[in-house]
């Protein structure tokens, strides 16, 4: 009977031995799982994920590993060789050109010839393995705008593939410089791809090779200036390949590059020579190093005392004195004040209190500075208040009583408002910008008359 044998297992149980805590713990929550489980309608499945999770963490071999870190650098080299031959090359790319003209629709708009969905699905299938990737739906759609007759350029999809084959080699030749093959570029990683760079740039023929370390210092500040705000010493090779500076680099391939264009490219000959030009300009006492004094004859000559000294308070300096990677930030910073990455090195310093944020003390901090300058040219010196409550309207901030870098940026007006509280002459130009502007206009009629 079914009591006999209940009264067995209690008589049993009686005998047994009594168990301790933790096992009584463990047996109420094998109960609890089980009645939960029935409760939610399921039961406990012998396959779950939880019960076998796969391995997703590999450690990357130690110093001295030598054998484990000669396996991982083949393997690796293996794999990129790999991939490279997977791109097209110059032959495959001529003859995907032949084909599509080939395939063109007419009519043509203007001189530029067209393809239809029909017509590029059969280039696809005899352009070969390498190209299907380019060959779909998606990308034809993508370059879809509004002709009439439902067809794409042939020269945009031409240039499409191109820009395309042109990231995938550059992502390859920079990934050959990832040491630690983690997908981004450290300082030193980053020096040795631009310093082996240089003797492929046309651009760059007439720099003495005595110079190499100090362009390849300047070319290199720019990339970790704006791709590592955190400071961290590395940059994901994905963030190099989706900003434009890897373009302006490789434009000095170029034999025949604009004066004006080569001016605007910070990393062209002359751009590179006279930024360092002027550090050794300023360079007064020929150390190699600036002092306080001397960086402040920097541009107009016009920073003020207040925010050079904030200068050598935050950055990096060698007994009180500012070395070349340094002073490259600190002009990238006051070249680019529109920029977020330049706004962030200046609201730094601004922020007397490290309170991620700019107070009426810390504008009017700063801007006694300028007020002190003014008395000194003999100019009479502006209210703070007016400047304080221009400040504000400017940047709309969401705290009416304090300024947030974020403010400071999506306002527009950064550039605008440092300058103010930083330099006289950018004081000056905002105070006068009505005058300046009318001036301009004068100048412009002017020379229409003419």
């Amino acid at each position: 009977m079914d009591w006999e044998r209940r009264l067995r297992a209690r008589l049993a149980a009686r005998r047994a031995p009594k168990k301790s805590e933790q096992e009584l713990k463990d047996e109420e929550m094998e109960l609890f799982t089980k009645y939960y489980m029935e409760w939610k309608g399921g039961k406990k499945s012998d396959n779950i994920s939880y019960v076998n999770i796969p391995r997703f963490y590999y450690r990357l071999p130690a110093e001295d590993e030598v054998l484990l870190q000669k396996l991982r650098e083949e393997s690796r080299a293996v794999f990129l060789q790999r991939k490279s031959r997977e791109l097209l090359d110059n032959e495959e790319l001529q003859n995907l050109w032949f084909l599509l003209d080939k395939h063109q629709t007419s009519p043509m708009i203007g001189e530029e010839a067209m393809i239809n969905y029909e017509n590029f699905l059969k280039v696809g299938e005899k352009a070969g393995p390498k190209c299907k990737q380019f060959f779909t739906a998606k990308i034809f759609a993508k370059l879809l705008h509004n002709d009439p007759y439902g067809r794409i350029s042939i020269m945009q999809f031409f240039n499409y593939v191109m820009r395309k084959v042109w990231l995938h080699q550059t992502r390859i030749g920079l990934s050959l410089y990832d040491v630690a093959g983690q997908g981004y570029l450290r300082e030193s990683d980053l020096e040795n791809y631009i310093l082996e760079l240089i003797p492929t740039l046309p651009q760059l023929d007439g720099l003495e090779k005595s110079f190499y370390s100090f362009y390849v210092c300047t070319a290199v500040r720019k990339f970790f200036f704006f791709l590592d705000p955190l400071r961290t010493g590395k940059i994901k090779i994905q963030d190099i390949l989706a900003c434009s500076f890897l373009d302006d680099l490789l434009e000095l391939r170029d034999e025949e590059l604009s004066k004006e264009s080569q001016e605007t490219n910070w990393f062209s000959a002359p751009s590179a020579l006279r930024v360092y030009g002027q550090y050794l300009n300023l360079d007064k006492d020929h150390n190699g190093m600036l002092s306080k004094e001397e960086l402040s004859r920097y541009g107009t000559g016009t920073l003020t005392n207040i925010f050079l000294d904030r200068v050598f308070q935050e950055c990096l300096t060698y007994d009180g004195e500012m070395d070349y990677k340094t002073y490259l930030d600190f002009v990238l910073a006051l070249e680019n004040r529109k920029e977020p990455a330049a706004l962030q090195y200046i609201f730094k310093l601004l922020d007397i209190e490290n309170k991620g944020h700019l107070n009426v003390f810390s504008l009017n901090y700063f801007f006694r500075a300028i007020q002190e300058q003014m008395k000194i040219h003999g100019q009479e010196p502006v209210s703070f208040q007016d400047v304080k409550d221009e400040i504000f309207d400017m940047v709309k901030p969401k705290d009416p009583y304090k300024i947030s870098l974020q403010d400071l940026i999506n306002s527009s007006q950064g550039d605008t408002v440092t300058s103010i509280l930083i330099d006289l002459n950018g004081f000056w130009t905002y105070e006068n910008r009505e005058v300046l502007v009318a001036s301009d206009n004068d100048n412009t009629a002017d020379v229409d008359d003419t």
